[in-house]
């Protein structure tokens, strides 16, 4: 079996669309998923499967619809997805650990890539690696021009961002 990590996009975030992470464990148990576990309240779920990222993505996000009534946008990696995401950041280390790791659903069309790639905002620097876009912002994320929706939109992808803390947390708790 196979160990995945599930991403879950904008839950619990401003007592709207709530999940209890306890409920979302159980819900995952109960699909067949093995030593599922979650961390923080954000929607980052650990778990083991023998299906492929494509197959989990659609049945989490319908299990969530048909659980909680509302749609999320989900994005399943390989721990092995997660650790080469983690290790291929171009920024210096000194940047890093500020910075923040966008996961896409999949790889943006290249033509969509070098679009978005001419949009710059000063303080802020990002760069587009198959399926990662990986920002830094010297004034914070929370200050930040750029945000998530820009970059779905411009690129035609789900995405969800984690920063160098959260990856690092999820590679720790999904050693075998």
């Amino acid at each position: 079996m196979e160990i995945y990590i599930a991403l879950l996009r904008g839950i619990n975030v401003g007592g709207h669309r709530k999940i209890p992470m306890a409920d979302l464990r159980g819900l995952l148990t109960k699909m067949g998923f093995n030593n599922v576990q979650t961390y923080i309240q954000s929607g980052n779920v650990i778990f083991q499967s023998s299906k492929d990222t494509k197959t989990l993505e659609i049945t989490i996000k319908q299990a969530i619809a048909n659980r909680f009534g509302f749609d999320v946008p989900v994005i399943v990696k390989t721990r092995a997805d997660i650790k080469t995401i983690f290790d291929n950041c171009p920024f210096p280390e000194t940047k890093k650990t500020n910075s923040y790791y966008t996961l896409l659903s999949h790889q943006p069309d290249i033509d969509l890539v070098k679009i978005a790639s001419e949009k710059t905002y000063p303080n802020e620097e990002y760069q587009i690696l198959n399926d990662c876009i990986y920002f830094y912002a010297e004034k914070g994320y929370g200050n930040a021009k750029f945000n998530l929706n820009w970059f779905e939109k411009t690129l035609n992808v789900n995405a969800t961002a984690r920063n160098y803390k959260t990856m690092l947390k999820l590679l720790s708790l999904s050693e075998n």
